[in-house]
């Protein structure tokens, strides 16, 4: 009864034996081959880890004009569009920039996948878009009685009123016209120089910028009664007046 058992476990050894022996052999035999194969796919991935890097260079120049022109905000498809690729290879690029800057990637049913890469010139456009809240002073209460006969008490907005009555002395054209050239030093005026002397928030300027009436608007609130016009290129405000002259 012994002998059985025996007999078995060596059958069994020798099915797997054979099989082993055959890898072994095919590796002896081939090994030089395989292992030219695997040297052979090894430099197929850094020639082609390298011909992206050549490539994503010669792409940074249009990343970059697009985030300008688009306030930070990408989608695999403006820049396919702008660079004739295909919109693969645009998303494995903005991939790679979004996990290199850290930018936000949001998924809408509208416009897909969007990427947004926020540099300094866009959070300072975004911080100028908060306007300031005026705050009214808190009116006392007063706890006595007023007489029937006592005149009523000058409002707030009485006060304002009157205040805005005053005239205000004026400046002279002579003096007006050295000012603006003394703000016009470089050709143009920034959008907080300009809110300046409309005398407006800086955020009302940034909302009216690419409107077409803001030439009219701005020549209703300036002081010379000069139009403004808004570049993107530049990102400055430059007086129509002396453009057209």
């Amino acid at each position: 009864m012994s002998e059985k058992p025996i007999e078995d476990n060596g059958k069994a050894f020798l099915v797997l034996l054979l099989p082993i022996s055959f890898l072994i052999i095919f590796l002896v035999a081939t090994w030089r081959i395989l292992l030219a194969l695997i040297v052979l796919v090894i430099g197929f991935k850094i020639w082609q880890e390298y011909q992206w890097q050549q490539w994503t260079v010669r792409v940074n120049p249009i990343f970059h004009q697009l985030v300008r022109e688009n306030q930070g905000r990408l989608t695999p498809m403006d820049l396919a569009i702008k660079g004739n690729f295909p919109g693969t290879t645009a998303k494995r690029y903005l991939d790679g920039k979004a996990s290199e800057f850290g930018a936000s990637i949001v998924n809408s049913e509208e416009a897909g996948q969007s990427y947004y890469f926020i540099t300094a010139s866009i959070l300072g456009n975004i911080l100028d878009s908060s306007e300031p809240v005026k705050e009214l002073p808190a009116q006392p209460v007063t706890k006595t009685a007023r007489s029937l006969l006592a005149p009523p008490p000058t409002t707030l907005e009485e006060e304002e009123a009157e205040t805005e009555s005053i005239p205000q002395p004026t400046q002279t054209h002579e003096e007006a016209k050295r000012s603006l050239e003394k703000q016009l030093i470089f050709g143009s005026l920034i959008q907080s120089e300009l809110a300046k002397r409309l005398n407006v928030y800086s955020s009302t300027v940034y909302k009216r910028r690419n409107d077409p009436e803001f030439p009219e608007w701005s020549r209703s609130k300036d002081p010379d009664g000069i139009a403004w016009s808004y570049s993107e290129k530049t990102k400055e405000f430059f007086p129509l007046e002396e453009e057209g002259s």
